[in-house]
């Protein structure tokens, strides 16, 4: 109870991860609704099927909206959205993790698969039209290295990671600056301008692939600080994950969070990453346009 008190003081959503289709998480969802919380249906697939959706299980993520409609119908269910996780396949994640190197020539050998691609983004492209003709919003989820692919009209990082660059009506850059200590700060500030709402975190929960749940969550100073840094870009802010905030005391916090209060900028840590960015790009870019870099050197 005391929680969605604070969702409905806080004017705040869900995006809601269905890890299962089971009436238990139906319950949860119905108890939402009739308490007004808006909540997205954050679409996930088994862990041997991926997880996260990419160009691999296309036609499993396509299956599993079939059997989201079924459950939906079936309880009653509301939802402002639907959300579509596009991230590399936790299974190739796994093995890399554990030391697998193998995996490493699997992931060159699909990224020479132009195929491959095609036909990935052609599902996803038909699963968003049919998520839009159902009258849901489309979320999508994203890396932020997506920004810098798309402003070099490459491909080279979706075909090796098995991303899906997506034409959706809401794409969260997932900022979250607890994985990328001390630099992360930087890297909001330096991608938070081109995002139409922006993810910050991890507050804690989540996965367990490859210890990263290990890894020590924001505190309440790198989180405040975080938000301020996303406020200054976007009114649309999301937070990874619900549960965290919930465990640190994070969520009846922000009811009288002062938004307004001055935070410095990284600059230090904005510098370095604007270098990054500007190298990844020149790499992108020549990846369309090998010809032309063949010609430089000769």
């Amino acid at each position: 109870p005391q929680i969605i008190a604070d969702l409905q003081a806080l004017h705040a959503g869900v995006s809601m991860g269905l890890r299962d289709l089971s009436d238990a998480r139906a319950a949860v969802v119905r108890r939402l609704n009739e308490a007004g919380v808006p909540v997205v249906a954050w679409l996930l697939l088994p862990e041997e099927e991926g997880y996260w959706f990419n160009l691999d299980n296309a036609p499993q993520a396509l299956a599993f909206y079939d059997d989201f409609l079924v459950w939906t119908a079936a309880h009653d269910l509301k939802w402002d959205g639907v959300g579509l996780d596009i991230e590399p396949d936790m299974r190739a994640l796994s093995r890399a993790f554990a030391g697998d190197w193998r995996v490493l020539f699997d992931v060159l050998r699909r990224a020479f698969d132009q195929a491959r691609f095609l036909r990935g983004r052609a599902f996803y492209r038909r699963l968003v039209a049919r998520i839009r003709a159902d009258d849901y919003r489309v979320d999508s989820y994203e890396i932020p290295l997506i920004v810098d692919e798309r402003r070099a009209g490459a491909s080279l990082l979706q075909r090796l990671f098995g991303l899906v660059d997506l034409d959706v009506d809401r794409e969260v850059l997932m900022l979250y600056t607890n994985f990328l200590r001390p630099g992360g700060p930087g890297v909001l500030w330096s991608y938070a301008p081109a995002a139409q709402s922006i993810g910050v975190g991890s507050t804690g929960g989540g996965v367990t692939v490859g210890g990263v749940d290990q890894i020590p969550p924001l505190t309440w100073d790198e989180f405040s600080r975080d938000l301020r840094l996303a406020r200054r870009w976007s009114d649309d802010v999301h937070v990874f994950s619900l549960e965290g905030a919930v465990q640190q005391g994070f969520l009846a916090r922000l009811r009288d969070f002062d938004w307004a209060q001055p935070v410095p900028v990284p600059w230090r840590y904005f510098q370095g990453v604007e270098r990054f960015r500007r190298v990844l790009r020149a790499v992108l870019w020549a990846s369309v346009h090998p010809g032309v870099v063949l010609g430089a050197i000769m």
